[in-house]
């Protein structure tokens, strides 16, 4: 029996890849408390375990396209974000994802110099220390451009995957460790005061709602109003700012038999009927303990929307939302969420848009149509890929990547086809925040793109380094998961230093940068869960798609330096 499954796993390597993918998949989703191996690492482990089994056969080709998509689609994903935090005002979490990136580079070279690894031992350390296991890609690409032999191109290969698995789970455990419960330590702070704190000064209060809580609630009712309540006699201005901090709406009025809207200076009158929106508690607060309210069909029939909204308009980013919230083209409109680098970040009075920020609004139909043009485009869902620009912005990102060549030492040297793919993503993905209509590529396909191109590249890899896996092991020994943890660690000492006594950084901020800037989404969890606020996304928002990016192409840079 065991014979027929290797002779058909060699016969069919495609459904081998299948079949790679889906026991890591199954493989990742494991874990403990906010730790797990995730579905990339687990095809990792799955690929070593059928390499072992059988000699499986892998086509370059194959593995190249999966990972060209996958650069493409991440480059795609964060290029707003990524181009957009190199102009920020604020840019301690910028500058603090630059300084744990380049440590972290710096570390892997002299870690991978003392222990006296080769450059796929050293590609490796950076990936799974740093735990960014798209660097194995790029460096792939460096170790077939230095011009060896087959054999030892495939040997390197294989020991970049074998140093990423065994330095890939301290190195996602180790970032959690650190940002939840050695940071905090040495900064002697509670994480859930400090949240407290920020939150605060966000304007996110708790005990009291404040212009957060109002703008994620919708609610549309209707009420008459009676003698002696205090909104008869009122104008409609002045009416929607009788209840402090609050977003409230009068919209539609019937006054007999006659539906008028509810323009500012309308004046109330008892036995009017009022269409309002806004929080539960603060619409009864406005209409008193006693409310006569009705359920009038015609009067509440406003056609209401909700649409994703780009930010583009450069006026409008850059605010905060308390002074947006002030404006008149604002009125009648809720913000439900925001999200920003594919994370959602609080809403709060206090909190400043960027471009590129992603805005859910709901309001009547002709008020968000309105709103959304001064903001920036509506995304509307779409189905459609524009294969026309994927495929040229590949084609040209991997010329581009081929044609760029730097001299190191005597030998000249590509940029590579990854780096190039990756770099026409970010521009691809820049220019959608220009031009909304260009190159659209829904967000279920970017993540097949980087979810299934990732696992599936890294589970190749894995079947090609499974046959040598113990015997490099044994060749590495305990050295190589040594320097894992101080390719791990190093960088989120020097980046909580910097931060801290340099930068001054907010210590929630600064945590939620330090996980971001070494892409460890789970440490970034885990702050929010212990200092029971969403915070921390704040600074993990901006550091994430600058260390994304570097970490990426640092596989290149460690595979040229330590061959060199």
């Amino acid at each position: 029996m065991l014979v027929w499954l290797e002779q058909f796993l060699v016969r069919y390597p495609e459904l081998t890849l299948f079949l790679v993918i889906a026991a890591g998949y199954w493989i990742g989703s494991f874990g403990i408390g906010t730790f797990t191996l995730g579905p990339v690492t687990g095809a990792l482990f799955a690929g070593l375990l059928a390499g072992q089994f059988a000699p499986i056969p892998v086509s370059g080709m194959t593995k190249s396209f999966l990972f060209l998509l996958f650069l493409f689609g991440v480059g795609y994903s964060v290029g707003p974000q990524f181009v957009l935090a190199l102009k920020r005002n604020g840019v301690r979490p910028l500058l603090l994802s630059l300084c744990v990136s380049l440590t972290g580079l710096a570390a892997s070279i002299l870690v991978a110099k003392a222990f006296g690894f080769d450059a796929g031992f050293a590609a490796g350390l950076l990936s799974g220390g740093l735990t960014q296991s798209a660097a194995m890609g790029t460096a792939t690409d460096a170790i077939n451009g230095l011009g060896l032999p087959e054999a030892d191109r495939a040997r390197l290969i294989a020991h970049m995957a074998i140093a990423d698995a065994v330095c890939y789970i301290f190195g996602y455990a180790g970032v959690i460790l650190f940002c939840t419960t050695i940071a905090p330590a040495l900064l002697k702070i509670d994480l859930k005061v400090e949240a407290r704190k920020l939150e605060d000064s966000l304007g996110m209060t708790v005990a009291k709602p404040d212009l957060a809580s109002a703008w994620r609630k919708f609610e549309l009712r209707a009420y008459r109003l009676t003698e002696g309540m205090r909104l008869a006699g009122m104008s409609v201005a002045v009416a929607e700012t009788l209840v402090p901090n609050q977003r409230l709406f009068i919209h539609r009025i019937r006054r007999g038999q006659h539906i008028i809207d509810a323009a500012p200076d309308v004046t109330l009158e008892a036995g009017d009927m009022v269409a309002l929106s806004g929080p539960r508690q603060a619409i009864v607060e406005l209409i008193g303990p006693i409310a006569d309210e009705r359920e009038d069909r015609e009067l509440l029939d406003v056609p209401v929307a909700s649409a994703d909204v780009l930010v583009i308009n450069p006026n409008f980013a850059g605010s905060n939302l308390g002074d947006i919230s002030k404006q008149e083209w604002t009125r009648g409109v809720y913000l439900r969420s925001i999200k920003r680098g594919g994370e959602e970040i609080p809403v709060a009075a206090n909190i400043t848009l960027e471009r590129g920020d992603i805005l859910r609004i709901v309001g009547p139909d002709a008020l968000v149509q309105s709103a959304s043009s001064r903001i920036g485009a509506i995304i509307a869902p779409s189905a459609s890929i524009d294969f026309v620009v994927l495929g040229v912005a590949i084609f040209l990102g991997g010329l581009v990547g081929v044609l760029v060549t730097f001299p190191v030492g005597t030998v000249k040297i590509s940029l590579s086809t990854s780096v190039g793919v990756l770099l026409a993503g970010l521009l691809v993905g820049f220019l959608r925040t220009r031009h909304p209509l260009f190159g659209r590529i829904p967000d279920g396909a970017i993540g097949l793109m980087t979810s299934l191109g990732l696992a599936a590249f890294v589970g190749l890899t894995g079947i090609q380094a499974g046959p040598t896996f113990f015997s490099a092991l044994r060749e590495t020994g305990l050295g190589l998961f040594l320097g894992g943890v101080i390719v791990t660690l190093l960088p989120q000492f020097i980046g909580l230093l910097f931060g801290h006594l340099v930068l001054r950084m907010n210590p929630i901020l600064l945590l939620g940068a330090l996980a971001g800037a070494q892409t460890v989404t789970a440490a970034m969890a885990a702050v929010q869960e212990r200092s029971g606020s969403p915070v921390a996304v704040l600074g993990y928002a901006t550091a994430y798609p600058i260390a994304n990016i570097l970490l990426t192409m640092w596989g290149s840079i460690i595979v040229l330096v330590v061959a060199s």
